[in-house]
């Protein structure tokens, strides 16, 4: 499973990428806000140290402005996915833009029928929302397994992102139902090196180390 990080932290991005944890990085408007940025800038920045996919949002409704947007953000660099809205606007700005041969991120995603119909109208990713289901007591990991199990059934290309990842449960999890993606902040990234049962056992080797009074250094 490919990790992105879901994130404009340039620094943040960058240490993950040094340890070979970054296949891709995810944004968004939100996320954008949240760095303080200009969208060109800081996205040019994200690309020149990420190779993978970097997803940059439109922020238009209107498929016509969506499709004038997308364009601009391909110009940031090569690896830019330009990511669209699931409306039917979305869809009709990922048809023309997939068609041009531009990676397409089609987003916030809630239903097998709209990952359907997203597959259908060329999108390189499908962005399912997991912790967002789960707010409103609906299963957001049942729904990228059924994602797979249809896009599986009839041999579609589009690869599931999965996004709203909030724990490290969310992420083993979409790893065993096959999800090609999970997109992170980089504290849960972090976070997945962590075990109670780890820190128990490194402080019991530090102590009985310390007893026996050697050095290796």
């Amino acid at each position: 499973m490919k990790f992105f990080v879901d994130s404009a932290d340039v620094a943040a991005i960058a240490e993950l990428n040094d340890l070979g944890m970054v296949d891709g990085v995810t944004t968004n408007p939100s996320i954008i806000l949240k760095s303080g940025r200009d969208i060109m800038e800081v996205t040019k920045e994200i690309c020149s140290i990420v190779s993978g996919p970097v997803s940059a949002e439109v922020v238009s409704l209107t498929a016509d402005e969506m499709i004038a947007e997308g364009r601009k953000l391909a110009e940031i660099a090569p690896n830019i996915t330009v990511k669209v809205p699931l409306t039917w606007d979305g869809l009709k700005a990922c048809k023309v833009l997939s068609g041009e041969g531009k990676m397409v991120n089609v987003t916030l995603c809630f239903s097998v029928n709209q990952a359907l119909i997203a597959a259908k109208a060329g999108a390189t990713f499908i962005s399912p929302f997991i912790g967002r289901l789960d707010d409103i007591n609906l299963d957001g990991l049942e729904l990228i397994s059924d994602i797979r199990d249809v896009y599986d059934n009839y041999g579609f290309e589009t690869q599931i992102l999965a996004a709203s990842i909030r724990t490290a449960n969310h992420v083993a999890q979409c790893a065993l139902i096959g999800a090609d993606v999970m997109t992170a902040p980089p504290a849960v990234i972090k976070g997945l090196a962590s075990h109670v049962l780890t820190d128990k056992g490194l402080d019991q080797f530090v102590k009985d180390w310390a007893k026996t009074g050697q050095k290796i250094l």
